[in-house]
């Protein structure tokens, strides 16, 4: 077994925190049973997962920090892929925060959509979420049993819709 960083370059990140995937497809020739710390080539770069090489080409999460992505701190890369020594890989793992407790959220997209039927309504909505997606689309979360919290998120990051406070 070998110990890798694998810097993901900004655009594959920014993909990467729009959907929830439990692999991550690789181009690099890493064997099944390596591990690998997931670096975005971002300003600073930040560890934002780890994973274990499952088959050629495919990385299985096995931890992902997409809301808290740690620093890489004196992190040397080499390249897109630069191997590591155990120590200094498991010394960045343990730097991870632990994986907070599930709970269930309230996740919805409200659009107003002028149609003949209720059936023509949903197929617009749909063509909506599909047209305009996670980059142009709010989605708004609250937890299950406070609804009164709900936030807009865009991108996946928390959004202001309120017009009046963006004129200050």
């Amino acid at each position: 077994m070998a110990y890798w960083a694998l810097l993901v370059d900004a655009d594959r990140y920014a993909a990467e925190r729009l959907y929830h995937h439990d692999t991550f497809d690789l181009t690099e020739p890493l064997t099944p049973g390596d591990e690998v710390l997931l670096v975005a080539d971002v300003e600073p770069p930040v560890l934002f997962g780890t994973g274990t090489v499952r088959a050629t080409g495919v990385l299985a999460y096995t931890r992902r920090v997409f809301d808290a992505p740690l620093a890489t701190g004196e992190l040397a890369l080499d390249g897109v892929v630069t191997a590591m020594a155990e120590p200094a890989f498991r010394a960045l793992t343990r730097q991870l925060p632990p994986p907070a407790d599930r709970r269930e959220w309230l996740v919805s997209v409200d659009l107003p959509i002028e149609a003949e039927s209720p059936a023509e309504a949903v197929r617009h909505f749909w063509t909506y979420v599909s047209q305009l997606g996670p980059t142009e689309l709010p989605a708004f979360v609250s937890p299950a049993n406070n609804e009164l919290a709900m936030q807009a998120y865009v991108l996946g990051e928390e959004t202001n819709l309120d017009p009046e406070e963006d004129e200050d």
